[in-house]
């Protein structure tokens, strides 16, 4: 019986059964989102949202209504109002969603949306709210030649704090500040 157990033992010894193996490579690219429980991780989601062009991460930095009484709204440029008909129809999150899925199949794998924003200022907040400001420089290297590649302007973010305590996008105005194409036409565009 002794020799069962320890040529049991001998054998099960060399079958590795015991050992770790490596860990598989994810399917899906890693995020670097994290909860938005400052106003400034909004931010930072935002711009990572859009290197990675992970759509939906880019969904999470605009208010749920599911869990706000607010609704995502945008508020394009004058110049793209006059461009684009269709965003005086009103600009929300479904039309967010969709530009950004049809911006995001037009880039080559290998290359990111590039945000750069300057004169950034969180306003003081405001019960549960505050206001962000910022100009900002967009570097989109779609495949598209008819389109422009930089995009520059104002923003202007109205957030809040969402009925989970994350701070979320609700407003978002865009604004002209140079002869630059504003964000505003690039939605317009690949809407």
């Amino acid at each position: 019986m002794k020799r069962i157990i320890l040529f049991s033992f001998l054998l099960l010894a060399g079958c590795d059964i015991f050992n770790t193996r490596d860990a598989e490579q994810p399917n899906q690219p890693r995020s670097n989102f994290v909860p938005a429980v400052k106003p400034e991780d909004v931010i930072n989601n935002f711009i990572n949202a859009l290197k990675d062009l992970n759509v939906e991460n880019y969904l999470a930095c605009l208010t749920d209504s599911s869990f706000s009484e607010r609704e995502f709204r945008f508020d394009p440029s004058s110049t793209a109002l006059s461009q684009f008909p269709i965003m005086a129809q009103g600009w929300g999150k479904k039309e967010e969603q969709q530009y950004f899925i049809n911006i995001k199949n037009k880039i080559p794998e290998d290359k990111q949306i590039t945000l750069t924003l300057t004169k950034e200022l969180f306003g003081s907040p405001q019960g549960d709210s505050l206001i962000f400001t910022a100009s900002y420089s967009l570097n989109v290297p779609h495949n598209d030649p008819d389109i422009p590649m930089i995009f520059e302007g104002e923003l202007n973010f109205s957030m809040a704090r969402d009925s989970r305590s994350v701070w979320t996008i609700y407003y978002w105005r865009d604004s002209k500040s140079n002869d630059f194409p504003v964000w505003s036409e690039l939605k317009g565009r690949f809407y």
